[in-house]
């Protein structure tokens, strides 16, 4: 079984986690040591370039599909950061985990918080603004595990930026470490193995209903004769065990979050409505004798500020970004919350907030769909700045979109079905695609009508 396998082969994962923290740290840490690339560089004769390609390109678009394939195993196997956290609490001090950490809020707010400073510094494009946020994430990733837990990793499980994203996309895996509550029950001493578990991640073994919080590392496998890795139905958590955990954290994460700030985040730059708002604002400053939010900016590590590449973004800039993507939020929140909840309304006579925060899982397929492809544009725009036909491209993103919203719209009948099976659930999953086709709109806003 493969999960006996990552459990018997720890000392070669902490190996490849080494290796995988060297490469990190490199591409990381070398294109900051020289000069920016002009417009005859290339990804194979430019490390800044192909940093960019590997980084925004590859790495991220990959981790989230492995998130969709394999669960957290990232997570668990060869993230640096979660790597370099638990081995500094191994040799940290110990200390009790604040309150202020266990906030269950802090997966939508990193995630927000890191998406819109990261288009406000441009961080797909430059390498300090990397070293910024992917750095300075990894620093308090070390510091976080050095201060708190033992053996643990805290940051991971509380504080990482990414953390609320994986763990919900690992809710459609097709694979899962299965706990037989009764085999752990029944297991006698001299039966199954004799050694202590000590779960990075925090999660509570014998009472895991989830995958979210599992990091798929392999350590528990065959404990007391009842985790074993196990195939699944797809989406069948989402299905059915998320009816008793989604919470509302959950459904801010998706419906602001992931298809909210990541819509505005990935549009604003392409958008002529942001050109329109821009200019506007432009001429109602003007026309008022206020010049100084046209003339200057910020430090980079502030807005973009890159003048000997003509890349400068002006307060006005600035304020218009943070705007725009405020309003997206604002209007994909509503316009795929609202069905939602009409639907949730119509399966029962009654409401409840835990069947709406549940038909918003529904919406994971779409929502993680739209991130790769947004993360992946990136890919495709440093590919066809080195002449490479791709002719293919246009309809790949169609293909994934289309999946992406059949297993939508499945997940959210088969949601409907778990509290009405009459009439009403043939009228709730008109909300559902609604929402669903909210969802597509940027998409396809970005990659074939601007």
């Amino acid at each position: 079984m493969a999960g006996d396998w990552l459990r018997r082969h720890q000392r070669f994962i902490r190996r490849l986690q080494w290796g995988i923290i060297a490469v990190y740290v490199t591409l990381l840490v070398t294109p900051t040591l020289v000069p920016l690339p002009d417009s005859t560089a290339h990804i194979w004769d430019n490390i800044t370039l192909f940093s960019q390609f590997v980084f925004w390109g590859i790495w991220w678009p990959g981790v989230l599909v492995s998130m969709l394939l394999f669960g957290r195993l990232w997570c668990g196997v060869m993230c640096p950061e979660g790597a370099l956290s638990e081995m500094a609490s191994r040799h940290g001090r110990g200390r009790a985990i604040p309150r202020w950490i266990r906030w269950p809020g802090w997966p939508f707010a990193a995630f927000v918080i890191t998406t819109v400073y990261g288009q406000m510094i441009s961080v797909y494009q430059y390498p300090l603004p990397a070293v910024l946020i992917l750095g300075g994430s990894t620093a308090a990733a070390i510091l976080t595990g050095y201060l708190y837990g033992r053996n643990h990793r805290v940051w991971c499980r509380y504080l990482c930026p990414v953390n609320g994203v994986f763990g919900l996309l690992a809710k459609l895996a097709p694979m899962h470490y299965d706990v037989d509550r009764q085999n752990w029950d029944n297991c006698l001493p001299h039966q199954g193995r004799a050694d202590t578990v000590i779960c990075a991640p925090m999660v509570p073994l014998r009472t895991m209903q989830s995958t979210s919080p599992c990091h798929m590392c392999g350590r528990c496998a065959g404990f007391r004769n009842a985790i074993e890795l196990r195939p699944r139905d797809l989406g069948s958590e989402v299905i059915e065990t998320s009816a008793n955990t989604a919470t509302r954290w959950d459904s801010w994460l998706i419906l602001c979050g992931m298809i909210g700030v990541a819509s505005g985040a990935f549009l604003w730059s392409s958008s002529p409505w942001f050109v329109m708002a821009k200019q506007w604002m432009a001429r109602i400053l003007v026309q008022h004798d206020v010049f100084w939010p046209l003339e200057h900016g910020l430090p980079w590590w502030g807005l973009t500020n890159y003048p000997e590449l003509n890349d400068v973004l002006t307060l006005l800039d600035g304020a218009i970004l943070l705007g725009y993507i405020a309003v997206t939020a604002l209007v994909m929140t509503l316009a795929t919350g609202l069905p939602l909840a009409f639907a949730a309304r119509l399966l029962s006579p009654s409401w409840k907030w835990r069947r709406f925060h549940h038909l918003v899982h529904g919406l994971l397929p779409i929502a993680g769909c739209g991130i790769i492809l947004g993360l992946s544009a990136q890919t495709v725009t440093i590919l066809r700045a080195d002449g490479m036909a791709l002719g293919w491209v246009s309809d790949a993103r169609m293909a994934a979109l289309a999946l992406a919203t059949s297993w939508s719209i499945h997940l959210i009948w088969k949601i409907c079905g778990q509290y009405n099976s009459g009439s009403h659930r043939s009228f709730a999953i008109l909300g559902g695609v609604i929402a669903v086709a909210v969802c597509i709109m940027p998409w396809l806003l970005l990659f074939w009508v601007w």
